[in-house]
C-alpha cells in the first residue's frame, strides 16, 4: 500500500505535460503540531508545505529550496523549506489574530512570495512575485509566479484539512504547440477532481480516475517526511552573539539557558560547561 505521505510524477505520452501529486498526513501533523496556529494561518501552512513538495519534485540539481511570505497582514512571516530527497519543515509567525481565515486577512494590503533555489553546486537564484488584492489563494500566487518567471502554463491545485493536505500540479512544458489539445484539455480533467478524493484515495486511484483514458506514465512514489535537522549543537550558535556577561547573568538567575527551535518545538538546555565553551569561542574569535 502506497504511504500516506508521498509525492508521485506522471507524464503523457500524447502531451508534453508533466504532473504531480502529493499527499501529506503525517508529516503535515508534524509541522503544525504544537503551535497552536489559526485554522487559516495552519491551512495556508500545509499548502506551502505541499507547494514546496511539488516545486522540489521539478529540480535538476541537489540542493534546497525555500518558500517564503513576507507581508502587513496577521501572519506577516511564513515559510518551509525543503530538500531534493523530499525533507520538509516550515513555521509561521503572526503579528494579531486574523480577522477570519481567509487569504486575503491573512496577507494584508503589501506581502511577497519569495522562491529561493539553492543548489550544492552552482548559483543561488531568487525569484519574487507579489500577492496581489485579487488573490484569492496561494495557487492563483505560484501559477502567475510560473508566468513569469519560466513563462510555462502552470496550474495548481491544494486542498487542506486539519490532518491532511494534498496538491496536484499540471505543467506544460516547451514544445507544446497546441493548449487546446495538451495543457488545457488535462488541466479540464483535473479540475473535475475534489478534496475528498485527494485526501481518502491512493494517488494511483486519483490518477486513474483522472485520466484514465490518457497514456499515462507514472513514476514510482517518493517519500515525504518532515525533518527539521536542529540540534543542541546548532542551537548553541545562537549564544555565540550574545555578551557573555549577559549569559552568565540568566545562568545566576535561572539555573541554566533554555533555547526552543521554532520549527519542531524542541527545548535544549545549555549549563555552565555550554557557557564556558561559547566564552571559549567568543575569545578565539577576537583573537
Amino acid at each position: 500500500m502506497q504511504s500516506a505521505d508521498s509525492l508521485i510524477r506522471y507524464t503523457f505520452a500524447n502531451a508534453p505535460v508533466r504532473g504531480e501529486l502529493v499527499q501529506l498526513q503525517q508529516s503535515y501533523q508534524r509541522l503544525v503540531e504544537g503551535h497552536a496556529y489559526p485554522a487559516g494561518v495552519q491551512q495556508l501552512l500545509g499548502e506551502l508545505m505541499a507547494v514546496t513538495s511539488l516545486l522540489t519534485a521539478t529540480l535538476k540539481f541537489d540542493g534546497h529550496i525555500n518558500l517564503q511570505i513576507q507581508g502587513d497582514g496577521a501572519l506577516n512571516f511564513a515559510t518551509v523549506n525543503g530538500s531534493h530527497d523530499q525533507l520538509l519543515r516550515g513555521v509561521a509567525r503572526l503579528t494579531a489574530t486574523p480577522a477570519d481565515d481567509s487569504f486575503a486577512a491573512l496577507m494584508g494590503a503589501k506581502s511577497y512570495l519569495i522562491i529561493t533555489l539553492t543548489p550544492k553546486d552552482g548559483e543561488r537564484y531568487q525569484g519574487l512575485v507579489e500577492v496581489r488584492r485579487d488573490d484569492h489563494s496561494l495557487s492563483q500566487v505560484i501559477e502567475r509566479y510560473f508566468t513569469q518567471s519560466e513563462q510555462l502554463n502552470t496550474r495548481v491545485w491544494l486542498h487542506t484539512s486539519a490532518t491532511q493536505v494534498a496538491g496536484l500540479l499540471l505543467q506544460a512544458l516547451p514544445g507544446e504547440d497546441d493548449p487546446e489539445r495538451g495543457f488545457e484539455h488535462l488541466a479540464t480533467l483535473t479540475t473535475t477532481m475534489t478534496a475528498d478524493e485527494l485526501h481518502t484515495l491512493e494517488a494511483n486511484v486519483v490518477l486513474h480516475r483522472l485520466y484514465h483514458e490518457e497514456d499515462l506514465r507514472v513514476f514510482e512514489p517518493v517519500p515525504v517526511r518532515f525533518f527539521c535537522g536542529c540540534s543542541k549543537e546548532k542551537s548553541m550558535h545562537a549564544l555565540y552573539s550574545v555578551p557573555i556577561a549577559e549569559l552568565k547573568d540568566i545562568l545566576q538567575q535561572d539555573g541554566d539557558i533554555r533555547l526552543t527551535c521554532d520549527y519542531c518545538l524542541t527545548e535544549y538546555v545549555y549549563d555552565e560547561e555550554d557557557v564556558a565553551a561559547v566564552q571559549g569561542y567568543q575569545q578565539s574569535g577576537v583573537q
